[in-house]
């Protein structure tokens, strides 16, 4: 995994973010990881990515702002080509068919 900046995140990246959360009197760091499924704004400071995740059976999703203080790191797990800017067509795929439809990485 690359560790990326905030303004090369795009659409189709697979993504590993890094985010302290505070929890009571404690800060702790929460991961997220899945596919970018849009990026909104562009580089102004309210920019704001979607992220996309199955777990357990179940879709779910982040909307988190790119430039927020509180997330850490973020690297890039893998990448692919993709031929639109909002990919929200994938809600209604199953794993197997995202996988079909991102099979051309980006090295």
């Amino acid at each position: 995994m690359t560790e990326i900046k905030a303004e090369e995140i795009k659409p189709g990246m697979y993504i590993k973010i890094s985010k302290s959360i505070k929890d009571g009197d404690k800060e702790k760091t929460q991961h997220i990881e899945g596919l970018v499924i849009a990026r909104k704004h562009g580089k102004e400071p309210g920019a704001t990515i979607t992220i996309r995740r199955i777990m357990n059976g179940i879709g779910v999703e982040w909307i988190l702002p790119v430039f927020s203080p509180k997330i850490k790191k973020i690297e890039l797990v893998r990448a692919a080509r993709v031929r639109r800017a909002k990919l929200y067509f994938l809600r209604d795929k199953s794993q197997k068919q995202i996988r079909a439809k991102l099979k051309k990485e980006i090295k």
